[in-house]
């Protein structure tokens, strides 16, 4: 792999993070910490992420429970997450919170998984972007001299490789995420 394509591979590799992460955060009826990524509580002035001042755990299938470290903020926690789009209603003890997550209907299911491919679809289309942007630097840098046609030409071939084994990642991760929807 040439020096020229290790920055397109950077930005390939980003758009699977990104997508990987977004991917985390899509409720499958599971317990999963990672839905509580986009939410903040107010924490003296601050807006603050929940898992920065309560530990979060999955202690069953289906439950995860919030133990905020000051317990005044279990107030505070409880109505983040009812802002959220998290979607559940929070069940406040006094002294922790429990988020308990319903099996999806059939119906959900399927609308999650459509999701789920639709965020399949924008990270490929990070990933030809990235292509798109590495082969016009190419045919860019043969023009001004900088590279003969054989390198011109080797360059767009690691560029196309790395694009189908990065779109290769995204379908696998997509399809492992489908997978886990539909077996709830």
């Amino acid at each position: 792999m040439s020096s020229n394509t290790k920055a397109f591979e950077e930005k390939m590799k980003s758009s699977v993070e990104h997508l990987d992460r977004e991917l985390a955060a899509v409720r499958a009826g599971r317990a999963n910490p990672a839905v509580l990524d986009k939410v903040s509580v107010d924490y003296y002035g601050a807006p603050t992420p929940i898992q920065q001042v309560a530990s979060v755990a999955v202690s069953e299938a289906r439950t995860l429970t919030i133990t905020p470290w000051d317990r005044t903020l279990l107030r505070a926690i409880s109505k983040a997450i009812m802002a959220s789009d998290v979607g559940i209603n929070p069940i406040d003890d006094g002294q922790t919170i429990r988020l308990n997550f319903p099996a999806p209907t059939e119906e959900r299911r399927k609308q999650l998984a459509k999701e789920v491919s639709k965020l399949g679809e924008e990270a490929k289309v990070a990933v030809r972007n990235v292509r798109r942007e590495a082969m016009d630097k190419a045919k860019a840098m043969k023009k001004a001299g900088e590279l003969t046609e054989d390198t011109q030409k080797t360059m767009e071939e690691d560029v196309q490789k790395l694009t189908d084994k990065y779109i290769k990642n995204i379908d696998a991760a997509v399809e492992e995420k489908q997978k886990e929807i539909m077996s709830v």
